[in-house]
C-alpha cells in the first residue's frame, strides 16, 4: 500500500504530496499523522490518500516510520476543504492542514494529562475489612468510612493517608493506576434566565430550516435577544443529534458567551480560542474530536472544530473584521462557515445589530434569507445618544477630555450606584511624542509607525512589532525639551477619571490589561460586580456585554474611526458606535449615551444617533455602486515585502508589468489598477509594496487565477508574496 504524505514543512519547494510505504505493521488510515524520513531527518506529515501502486520507483520510496496517533486526525471533510483552501486561497498544503488540529499536538509539545486515582478490588468486602482493622486505627477507620464499593478517587485528595493507601496497594486491597484528566477553561458560574420568547424570536426560530444549507441574516438591535435565539435553535440541532459552532469576534466576548452556553448546555459545551492555556486547547480540542462535546464556541479558528455530522453554524456580530484572517494562512472566517454548511446541508446564520454591507445586499437580493428582530426584548427604548460638538466646548473654554454633559452625566450615574462604560479606540497613554522645536516624531526603527507612549511603564511601544524605548525628555535632533503630546489613549482616560472620581473603582480593558490567562474574565466579573463602577475600554469592550446596572455609555472620541483612508470606515464608525451604545439600558434603567465628536454633523452620527441603519446602509450601498466598490466589484492586493527594499520594489515592478499584461485582456471588467508603496510602508523591518487592483465580480475567478499564476512566477527566498482578496485593512 503506497500513502500520500504531505510534510509539514511550509516551504513553496515541498508544496505537494510525496509517495511512502505503508509498512504492514502499521494501521494507516487517511487523515493520519505520521512520522516520515525526509532527507536526512524525520519529520510529521499528512495522510492523505491511499493507493495501490506509485509513479516512482520502488528503490526510491521509502516507508513511513510510525503513527504519531491512534485516530485519523484530519477527518473527510478538512481533507476536502483543504482543497478548496488552496485553490479559492492559493494556500500551502501544509499551511491549510496546520489549521486543522492544534499547534501543540503537531509539535508534541503538550500531552495527555494523567493523575493518579484509586479503588477497591471487587474481591474486596469493605465492611469485613473496617471491621478487622483495630479500634484505635482511627485514621485508617476514617479513611475506610469514605469509601464505597465501586468508586474511583484521585489519589491527590486523599495525600494525608498516603502511607495507608500505598500497604493497601501491596496487599492487593486497593488498585491504583493513571487516568487520563481533561485540562477544563474555566468558566463564570450563572443561572440560566427564565423568559418567555418574544413573537419576533418565534418567528426567528421557526423560520431557520435545519435540514437545509441556507444562510440566514439575522438582522436585530442591541439586546434583542439575538443570542436566545442561537440557544433556541443549537438546542433544536442537539435533539436532531447533531452538533454546533458558535462563532464570536472577540476573545472577551467568549467568557461571558461560553457561560451562558454551559449554563445551558452543560458539559456538552466546548471552547476554543487562543487565550487558553496549551493543555485546555489540546484537551478541548480532543474532546470535540472524539464526540465528548456537541457545541463549540470560540473566536475566527473554531470554524475548524473537527465536529462530525455538523447541524447548524452561527457567525455572531457577523460584520467584525476580525472574522478574516490577514496573517499567512489568510482566509475568511465566512467562506469556510460556507464551505461547511453546504458539506453538511446545514444551516449558516450570520448575526448582528449592524451588518455588513456585502451580508446585507445579499440579502436583500434574496440570497440570504432575513430574519429581523426590531426591538428589545423587555421593550426598553434604545438609549438616547447625544452628539456633543467638542469645538463648541473648547470655544466655551472646555480644553479637557470630558464634555460638560459627559462629566454630569458620569457624576449622576455615580450617585445612583450605576456603572458606566466609557470607549476610546485606543489603547496607551498618548498616540505620539513630537517635538515643537524641529517637529521630530518618535518612531520605531523597525516599523514606519509612531510609537505610543505608555505611562506605566514610562515607555514608548511599537503596536506593531512589539518593540520597546525609552520615553523622551529631550528631543535626540535638536536636542529641545518642548515636547507634545498626541492624542489620548485608555491610560490617560483612567488617569484623569482617577482624579475626577476618586472613590470610584475604574477598570480599564485593552491589549495592555488583557495579557495574562483569563484576564478578559476577571476583569469583566470584577467590573460587573461592582456598583457604581466605570469600565474604559477599546473595542473589546463594544460588542455582546451585558450588564443590566450599565446605564451611561460615554465615547470619548468618535471621529478616530471615521478619518481612515479606507472605504470601509464610514461602515466601521457607524458599526461601532451602534454596539458600544447598545451596551447601555439593557435592563429596567433607562440608558443614556453622551457622544463627543469635532464633527457632530457628519451623516454616520445622524442615523447612528437613531439607531437608523437602513438609511445608513441605502446611502453606503449607493455610495458603493456609483464608485465601483465591493458588492459591486472584487478588490485584490498583491502585498510584497522584504528585507531589502530594492528587492520589495524590483519584485512588486515584475509583477505589476505582468499584472498590465492582465488588464490588457480584461480592459472592460478592470475599474482600477496600481503598484505603490503601502501606506504602513515597513513592519518588523520588512519593506512592503502593493499593487492594488478593482475588477468585475463576473470575471472574479478567471482574474484571480491569472494573477495567483503571476505571483508564482516570481517567487523566492528574498521576498514575501501575498496576495488578499477584499482585504479588512489595506495599510
Amino acid at each position: 500500500m503506497i500513502a500520500e504524505v504531505i510534510v509539514d514543512i511550509t516551504s513553496s519547494e515541498v508544496d505537494k504530496v510525496f509517495d511512502y510505504i505503508v509498512p504492514e505493521n502499521l494501521n494507516i488510515k487517511v487523515g493520519t499523522r505520521v512520522s516520515v524520513p525526509f532527507g536526512k531527518r524525520y519529520i510529521e506529515g499528512f495522510v492523505v490518500k491511499l493507493k495501490e501502486s506509485s509513479k516512482v520507483s520502488k528503490e526510491r520510496l521509502k516507508p513511513i516510520s510510525r503513527a504519531l496517533d491512534d485516530f485519523q486526525a484530519i477527518n473527510d471533510e478538512m481533507l476536502l476543504l483543504k482543497d478548496y483552501m488552496r485553490e479559492k486561497y492559493h494556500l500551502r498544503l501544509a499551511d491549510t492542514l496546520r489549521l486543522f488540529i492544534p499547534a501543540e499536538m503537531r509539535t508534541g509539545r503538550v500531552k495527555v494529562k494523567t493523575k493518579k486515582q484509586f479503588r477497591l478490588n471487587d474481591d474486596v468486602n469493605l465492611e469485613e475489612l473496617f471491621n478487622s482493622t483495630r479500634k484505635s486505627a482511627t485514621a485508617q477507620r476514617e479513611f475506610l468510612g469514605l469509601l464505597k464499593n465501586g468508586e474511583t478517587y484521585f489519589l491527590s485528595d486523599y495525600e494525608k493517608y498516603s502511607a495507608y493507601i500505598k500497604k493497601l496497594s501491596d496487599m492487593g486491597i486497593l488498585k491504583i493506576e493513571d487516568t487520563e484528566v481533561y485540562r477544563a477553561p474555566k468558566s463564570l458560574v450563572v443561572q440560566p434566565p427564565k423568559f418567555k420568547h418574544t413573537k419576533e424570536q418565534e418567528r426567528a426560530i421557526e423560520a431557520v430550516k435545519l435540514d437545509e444549507k441556507q444562510t440566514y441574516l439575522i438582522f436585530g438591535v442591541t439586546g434583542s435577544g439575538k443570542t436566545e435565539v442561537y440557544m433556541s435553535l443549537i438546542e433544536r440541532v442537539l435533539k436532531e443529534g447533531k452538533t454546533a459552532i458558535m462563532l464570536v469576534p472577540e476573545i472577551s466576548l467568549t467568557p461571558q458567551i461560553f457561560s451562558n452556553f454551559k449554563s445551558r448546555f452543560g458539559d456538552n459545551v466546548a471552547i476554543l480560542h487562543s487565550g487558553l492555556s496549551s493543555g485546555e486547547r489540546y484537551d478541548e480540542w480532543r474532546r470535540i474530536h472524539e464526540g465528548e462535546a456537541r457545541v463549540v464556541v470560540g473566536a475566527r479558528s473554531a470554524i475548524f472544530a473537527p465536529v462530525e455530522n455538523l447541524g447548524i453554524i452561527i457567525i455572531d456580530e457577523e460584520h467584525d473584521g476580525s472574522y478574516s484572517s490577514e496573517t499567512n494562512p489568510r482566509y475568511k472566517t465566512h467562506d469556510i462557515a460556507l464551505f461547511r454548511s453546504k458539506f453538511n446541508s446545514c444551516p449558516l446564520i450570520l448575526g448582528s445589530a449592524t451588518p455588513s454591507i456585502e451580508s446585507f445586499y445579499h440579502a436583500e437580493k434574496g440570497e440570504y434569507k432575513l430574519l429581523e428582530l426590531p426591538a428589545r426584548v423587555n421593550n426598553r427604548e434604545m438609549p438616547k445618544i447625544q452628539i456633543v460638538d467638542m469645538l463648541n466646548e473648547i470655544r466655551e473654554g472646555n480644553t479637557g477630555i470630558f464634555s460638560r454633559a459627559l462629566k454630569y452625566e458620569l457624576e449622576k450615574c455615580i450617585n445612583e450606584k450605576r456603572q458606566a462604560i466609557l470607549f476610546l479606540n485606543r489603547r496607551g497613554f498618548t498616540s505620539f511624542f513630537m517635538c515643537k522645536e524641529c517637529g521630530y516624531v518618535a518612531k520605531c526603527t523597525d516599523c514606519d509607525v509612531t510609537l505610543v507612549y505608555h505611562k506605566a511603564e514610562d515607555r514608548l511601544k511599537c503596536h506593531y512589532c512589539g518593540k520597546r524605548y525609552k520615553a523622551l525628555t529631550v528631543c535626540p535632533n535638536c536636542k529641545s525639551s518642548y515636547i507634545k503630546q498626541g492624542a489620548i489613549g485608555t491610560q490617560k482616560v483612567v488617569e484623569e477619571l482617577e482624579e475626577l472620581f476618586p472613590n470610584v473603582k475604574i477598570y480599564r480593558m485593552d491589549n495592555d490589561t488583557t495579557q495574562s490567562k483569563d484576564a478578559h474574565q476577571r476583569i469583566l466579573a470584577t467590573f460587573g460586580n461592582t456598583k457604581p463602577s466605570i469600565l474604559v475600554g477599546t473595542q473589546m469592550i463594544a460588542k455582546g456585554h451585558d450588564f443590566p446596572d450599565v446605564t451611561l455609555v460615554g465615547i470619548i472620541d468618535a471621529d478616530q474611526s471615521l478619518y481612515q483612508s479606507d472605504y470601509r470606515s464610514t461602515e466601521r464608525a457607524f458599526a461601532l458606535l451602534t454596539q458600544v451604545s447598545g451596551r447601555a439600558g439593557r435592563s429596567e434603567a433607562e440608558g443614556k449615551v453622551i457622544l463627543q465628536s469635532y464633527s457632530p454633523r457628519h451623516y454616520v452620527y445622524k442615523f447612528a444617533s437613531n439607531y437608523n441603519y437602513k438609511a445608513f446602509y441605502n446611502k453606503e450601498i449607493n455610495l458603493r455602486e456609483v464608485t465601483h466598490f465591493p458588492p459591486f466589484s472584487t478588490i485584490l492586493r498583491v502585498l510584497v515585502t522584504s528585507e531589502k527594499e530594492e528587492v520589495a520594489k524590483d519584485t512588486v515592478k515584475d509583477i505589476y508589468s505582468k499584472v498590465c499584461d492582465v488588464f490588457s485582456s480584461h480592459r472592460s471588467d478592470f475599474f482600477y489598477l496600481d503598484a505603490m508603496k503601502s501606506p504602513i510602508s515597513r513592519i518588523k523591518n520588512k519593506t512592503r509594496f502593493q499593487i492594488l487592483m478593482r475588477f468585475t465580480k463576473s470575471k472574479e475567478d478567471d482574474i484571480i487565477k491569472e494573477i495567483y499564476k503571476i505571483c508564482d512566477e516570481f517567487k523566492s527566498s528574498k521576498a514575501s508574496i501575498f496576495v488578499e482578496i477584499d482585504p479588512q485593512n489595506l495599510s
